[in-house]
């Protein structure tokens, strides 16, 4: 399996709005289908496609008990991402810290010249 499929999954996940505001709830528990459609404007099986592509890219997990599915975030599902993110932050830092340098030198060198 490519290994950026699944940071493709996370980053395809996080692209919808909707997808975001469930996560979000999330963060403060596990909550019911039900709940997290709440305060959404769509369809309940608009809400369970949008969990659908929450679970395939392992930010969610879910149970169900009886008539009732639970959903939770899954612990450090967001690593990969971050991890990403954070090595492209600190490479775009180092370029721009030797973008700095040189400014700095041709400064100095101008004022050298006067």
């Amino acid at each position: 399996m490519n290994p950026a499929v699944p940071l493709d999954r996370v980053f395809h996940a996080l692209a919808d709005p909707a997808r975001r505001a469930m996560l979000e709830r999330l963060t403060r528990g596990p909550a019911s289908v039900s709940e997290l459609a709440e305060p959404l404007a769509m369809s309940l099986p608009g809400v369970v496609q949008h969990l659908a592509v929450l679970e395939q890219s392992g930010l969610v997990t879910s149970r169900k008990a009886g008539r009732v599915r639970t959903c939770q975030i899954a612990a450090g599902a967001l690593q990969p991402a971050e991890q990403w993110i954070n090595e492209r932050r600190i490479a775009w830092e180092r370029r721009l810290d030797r973008l700095g340098d040189y400014l700095a030198g041709e400064t100095q060198m101008e004022g050298n010249e006067r």
